[in-house]
């Protein structure tokens, strides 16, 4: 049987053996019929908040966050349309400031930001890279759990109306996407993101897909974002084709929670034993620009793999590690995975990307990991992974060495989908 895997901008088509082979993905919902007129019936009927409309007030300054390139929120759509809505109650351009969620990662350079959010936004509006190094550019609103200062992004704290926008999604360590996350990580410090996703936090079993209360990680991030005062959300789901699905606006926290609920109808798949090969993407671009992101898919696919199975992820990686990242270094200081948690046990040793090397060393301790991408096999190894030329070659190789019974299964859209054993 064929199967189209997400990867890069488009598929990758692969065999897999008929009769051993268990496709795993999000039940499909459709696109909504006209998008922009939901996104703004739900800006006049929020969930738990009065309408966007009512936090207007004259002079007001507004900061409107919004997701990085690695992420496949529909900015090009949703940002014309929000602030086509604030025009319309009178605000005026120079109130507002749209501030781009890195969280860790790069500066998106104008080019991305034209292509993100269109070139007539970019060139009207102040548009601004968070800046996670900058202590100057943050404001401490209290401590992480460690006693770190808890460092948010100084256009967001002071403005008079946050609106949060991104998309929901499962999400490997924090449960689900969106919500909260638009300011923490989005505009945090890089010592505040390294304190709530530090080794003690990325190991607690409940810090995983699917789980918001009572996971330590997010709770700590969602008790930092309400520090700032009310911000209003805006955040929606999307299908396969990068269609939007439902838009969930209103109360960060009410509105997260329907949102998150909504996913989880579609995206939690149930099976009912381990396999011993799982095949997984990183949902496509931009989500697998890199191998930083690629953790994701590996993650997606570890819940559902026997124990010293094996996991080929098919990621494009454009960018690579990226080369001479955080993430890149810390994996070619280390001689294996093992060393790695080592290294992370060790007091006082902390690193910036290092809970992505944790959890690829947690997933390495009970599976191999493969990776079909762009990246030199030279590269692949110095981040202790093996290269994977062609996935329906090395599926008909791992079957045959784990025996006759042994089956495979895919997951044609990653992390998108969240499977369990029942």
């Amino acid at each position: 049987m064929k199967v189209q895997l997400a990867y890069g901008q488009g598929h990758l088509p692969v065999e897999f053996p008929d009769g051993r082979t268990t496709v795993i993905e999000p039940s499909f919902r459709p696109g909504l019929a006209d998008e922009r007129a939901a996104v703004l019936d739900a800006l006049n009927q929020p969930i738990g908040s009065p309408p966007l409309a009512e936090w207007l007030k004259p002079g007001a300054t507004i900061c409107i966050l919004f997701t990085d390139i690695t992420r496949a929120t529909p900015n090009d759509r949703l940002i014309p349309w929000l602030l086509a809505y604030l025009e319309t109650y009178g605000v005026r351009r120079e109130q507002i400031t749209l501030l781009n969620q890195l969280g860790t990662h790069r500066p998106n350079t104008p080019a991305e930001l034209e292509r993100m959010l269109t070139p007539a936004v970019v060139a009207n509006y102040r548009v601004l890279n968070h800046e996670p190094e900058n202590h100057a550019a943050c404001v401490a609103v209290g401590s992480t759990r460690t006693g770190t200062p808890a460092w948010l992004n100084r256009h967001a704290v002071e403005a008079d109306v946050r609106i949060l926008t991104g998309f929901i999604e499962p999400h490997f360590f924090a449960g689900f996407s969106g919500g909260p996350k638009a300011l923490m990580p989005g505009v945090a410090h890089v010592e505040t993101v390294m304190s709530n996703h530090g080794a003690h936090n990325i190991g607690d079993p409940r810090a995983t897909f699917g789980v918001c209360e009572g996971n330590p990680l997010w709770e700590e991030l969602r008790d930092i974002a309400l520090r700032v005062g009310p911000s209003f959300l805006l955040n929606v789901t999307l299908n396969e084709r990068r269609a939007i699905t439902g838009v969930f606006a209103g109360d960060l926290l009410a509105a997260h929670r329907a949102g998150r609920e909504f996913v989880r109808t579609a995206a939690m798949q149930k099976v009912k034993s381990p396999f011993e090969v799982v095949v997984t993407t990183n949902s496509g671009y931009p989500l697998d620009l890199n191998l930083y992101q690629g953790v994701k898919g590996m993650s997606a696919a570890a819940r559902i793999v026997a124990e010293h199975g094996t996991i080929i992820l098919a990621a494009e990686c454009s960018e690579g590690v990226p080369a001479d990242s955080p993430l890149d270094r810390l994996l070619r200081e280390a001689r294996s995975p093992e060393e790695i948690l080592t290294f992370l046990a060790t007091p006082g040793f902390i690193r910036p990307e290092q809970w992505q090397a944790q959890i690829q060393a947690l997933i390495q301790r009970r599976a191999k990991v493969l990776v079909h991408s762009s990246i030199s096999a030279e590269t692949l190894a110095a981040a202790h992974l093996q290269p994977c030329t062609d996935i329906a070659a090395s599926v008909q190789a791992e079957l045959k060495r784990f025996g006759p019974d042994s089956r495979v299964a895919v997951l044609p859209q990653g992390p998108l989908t969240i499977p369990y054993l029942a």
